[in-house]
Parts: structure tokens; C-alpha cells; sequence
């Protein structure tokens, strides 16, 4: 028994391991394991080093939208379908407890205009006053005719790119001014990711940035819902950095806004306006995740 133990012993370790990597596990009473296994540790921790001494510079972006506020106008057909279902509804729907009140209320006017009315009829009410249903209804109408609407649409908030509260009724995009290679240009906010952090806490670190005190945002998720790259140009690129790959990372806004400013350098604006702001090949990575709801 002991010359089978002597021969494996003597064996080299890589030469046993690489028995049983072909084999895929060892036949015996130890634990299951493959060469693969063994060498995780080090193949992760080599990509990790690959990682950090990629040529391309990374960096994280938020795309922050705020919802619709309001409802949109509806279009000349869907008042036309609107209108034709409030008419279904209303000759088949039963009737309410107003209008049952309405019509015992006219039955007990009827009888009393009757040459045979008899009053004891309504000593069930006692002395109480009898309100009207149609005197309820009066009172309603005096209260609506003073009751005055917010506006949907103000003209001065409108025109103003860096109030929140522009388009109540279509979702915004923040976008901020950012200075690349010398060149101001209106980019989602985005910031240069930093080792030991993740793409998502580098986009939550770039919102966080702005002149923004009272800005609340809710993040969908760790996972980048896009990625935008670009190269140096050739008298540029360098075996250390050859170009950008900036992930972006959707948001909407919970609370806060930004203060009002001048020389703002955030803008709201709706998607169809994203085409005055963003350069072509950005705004084409960009529109692909940012839904007009």
C-alpha cells in the first residue's frame, strides 16, 4: 500500500495538478477541484491590473430626467373618443345618489303642490329644515365660479432654460456645460471615474457636483444604460491614452431644483431640444435610453 503513496508523492505538483485538470477532479475522498479554480484568484486579480492601465480613460455620466408634471392636451381625436366615452358611460352607467336625491326631492315638491297634500306626510323630518338638492347644487356653482386654476403654461417660466418647472406637461434632461480639450459643450453631467469607487458612485459623485444644494435624485440601478467612446486624434494618442469611454447611468429627479441664475450653466430642456445642444455623435448614443414618456 505504501508504493502507490511513494510514486504520487514523487510526482511533481504541477504535473499532478495538470492530471487532474484533464480529468476534471480527483477520484478520491478529497474535495473536488479543477486547475481552473486554483488559478481564479490570480486571473482576476490580473484583470484588475489590466483594468487600471487601460489606455482609455474612463468616466461616468448621469442622465437626470424630470417626469412629467401634468397631463398633455389632447389632441382633437382623443377628444372626440373622450367625449363620445363620457356619453356611454352616462346613458348606461345607474344613477347616483345625487340624482336619486334630486328626483325624491321633485317628487315631494309634486305632492305638495297637490290639491290633496296632507302635511302630516312630513312630520318624519321633524322641524329640521330641508335642504334642497338643487339649492346644494347652486352653492357648488357659486364655489367653482370663484375658484381660479394654476396656469399650465406660463410664458415667463417657459423661455427660462434652467427652471425645472418649464414643460410641466413633457419629461427634461439636465444638461451641464463642461470644458473638453479647451472647448465649452453641453454634455450630461459626467466626471472622471476615480480607482476604488464604481461607475455608478463616479455618476452619483458627478450630479453631486453640480451648484445644486437641494437636488435629490433617485438612481435606476448600478448597471450603465449606455456608453459613449471616442478617440484621440493620432498626433494626440499615446500608448497610455488613446480616448474616453464615458458609461451613462439614468436618474429622475425626487426633489430640489437648481437656484436660479444668470449665467446658468445647467439646462432642462426637452429631447426634441437635445439636437441644438449635443454634438451628433453624442446625441445619437443619448437618444437611444431617454424615452418621451
Amino acid at each position: 500500500m505504501a508504493a502507490p503513496s511513494a510514486r504520487m508523492a514523487s510526482r511533481p505538483l504541477l504535473q499532478f495538478l495538470t492530471c487532474v485538470g484533464r480529468t476534471g477532479a480527483v477520484d478520491t475522498g478529497f474535495r473536488r477541484f479543477s486547475v481552473s479554480y486554483v488559478c481564479g484568484a490570480s486571473l482576476q486579480s490580473k484583470v484588475v491590473r489590466e483594468s487600471v492601465c487601460s489606455p482609455w480613460k474612463l468616466q461616468a455620466a448621469a442622465c437626470l430626467q424630470r417626469l412629467p408634471v401634468v397631463s398633455q392636451d389632447l389632441s382633437p381625436t382623443e377628444l372626440h373618443v373622450s367625449h363620445m366615452m363620457q356619453q356611454i358611460e352616462l346613458e348606461k352607467s345607474l344613477l347616483c345618489d345625487h340624482e336619486l336625491r334630486l328626483l325624491e326631492d321633485a317628487e315631494r315638491m309634486s305632492r305638495k303642490q297637490a290639491d290633496d297634500y296632507d302635511s302630516d306626510e312630513e312630520e318624519e323630518h321633524g322641524n329640521q329644515e330641508i335642504v334642497l338638492t338643487q339649492d346644494l347644487e347652486d352653492s357648488w356653482e357659486q364655489r367653482l365660479k370663484q375658484f381660479q386654476p394654476a396656469p399650465r403654461v406660463r410664458a415667463d417660466v417657459e423661455r427660462n432654460l434652467s427652471s425645472v418647472e418649464r414643460c410641466l406637461a413633457d419629461p427634461l434632461v439636465l444638461l451641464a456645460e463642461h470644458e473638453v480639450d479647451g472647448e465649452k459643450m453641453w454634455l450630461l453631467p459626467q466626471t472622471q471615474w476615480q480607482e476604488g469607487e464604481s461607475l455608478s458612485q463616479t455618476a452619483q459623485r458627478a450630479l453631486a457636483s453640480l451648484p445644486a444644494a437641494g437636488l435629490q435624485a433617485t438612481f435606476l440601478g448600478h448597471a450603465p444604460c449606455g456608453v459613449y467612446k471616442y478617440k484621440l486624434p493620432k498626433a494626440a494618442r499615446t500608448e497610455s491614452f488613446v480616448g474616453v469611454k464615458t458609461f451613462f447611468f439614468k436618474a429622475v429627479l425626487s426633489g430640489g431644483s437648481l437656484p436660479p441664475a444668470p449665467n446658468a450653466r445647467c439646462l432642462w430642456v426637452k429631447k426634441s431640444e437635445l439636437q441644438d445642444y449635443l454634438k451628433p455623435a453624442y446625441l445619437e448614443k443619448v437618444e437611444r435610453f431617454i424615452l418621451s414618456l
